[in-house]
């Protein structure tokens, strides 16, 4: 016999509807072991028993099991979940914050679980945002520099985390990109020369990575590429030189290919 096959609480005990208060609601057909039983250790049988008998979840907000707490809240009246905000276990946290206006989502938004912050931040306005910018892990500000408006972005440019960052990059507003361009990662300055108009390009030409002034030599104007053609790079001066010589011959060189060799970030 698997253990889904059996009937036990949370603490492992085994089950029986003898000394059970909700004994009566099996002839009702409103309860079931190993079905729906709200004293059982399985949450699927635990939201059985609430789907079945949904005015009964008032009387379980403070189960000593957090499964029965969680899934309580999803039925219980709505006014009953404010106490649940600070529930011991997130689990149940965030089942009575979901239910509950935005207005409430502050405050979790120092919850000690990343998940539920992670999750307040899909909930929260910019003004909320801005406040959890500085937040502790940084999957949590990754997600807040994905909801951020673009002019407030900003704010965000010299966070710790690369992968914070190149969120950043690729949704702040292109007139603050130039405020990246010195960004102590090459893949980050990469990715902001990719954004960045062909003027705006120019200012690039001396980055101290490869794939940067790649990125310059093949879109800058021609008049422009100068130094780029004695690169030490041979990659970066070959599309210098190629440019120039395609221009001389009357080509496109001046509008930039675009088709050549693209490096990886």
């Amino acid at each position: 016999m698997s253990e889904a096959d059996e009937a036990r609480d949370w603490q492992g005990r085994e089950l029986s509807c003898e000394d059970c208060s909700y004994k009566s609601l099996q002839a009702e057909g409103k309860c079931q072991l190993k079905q729906a039983c709200v004293r059982d250790r399985y949450a699927r049988r635990i939201d059985r028993f609430f789907n079945w008998n949904p005015t009964l979840a008032n009387e379980h907000l403070n189960d000593p099991f957090f499964e029965v707490r969680a899934v309580a809240a999803k039925h219980a009246d709505i006014f009953r979940l404010p106490p649940l905000l600070n529930d011991p276990d997130e689990t149940v946290r965030w089942a009575a914050a979901a239910r509950l206006p935005d207005s409430y989502m502050s405050k979790l938004r120092n919850d000690p679980h990343r998940e539920v912050r992670i999750r307040v931040v899909s909930r929260l306005d910019e003004a909320g945002l801005v406040s959890m910018i500085n937040d502790p892990d940084y999957y949590v500000r990754t997600m807040v520099a994905k909801r951020l408006s673009p002019s407030t972005l900003p704010l965000m440019i010299n966070d710790p985390e690369i992968e914070v960052r190149r969120t950043v990059v690729h949704r702040i507003d292109p007139s603050m990109l130039m405020r990246m361009a010195q960004d102590k990662e090459p893949a980050i300055r990469l990715e902001v020369a990719q954004r960045l108009s062909n003027e705006q390009l120019v200012e690039l030409k001396e980055d101290p990575d490869w794939r940067v002034r790649y990125e310059v030599a093949e879109r800058i104007d021609v008049s422009a590429l100068g130094s780029l053609v004695d690169d030490p790079d041979p990659l970066v001066s070959e599309m210098a030189r190629q440019r120039i010589k395609d221009a001389e011959e009357g080509g496109q060189g001046n509008a930039g290919t675009g088709e050549g060799f693209r490096a990886s970030p």
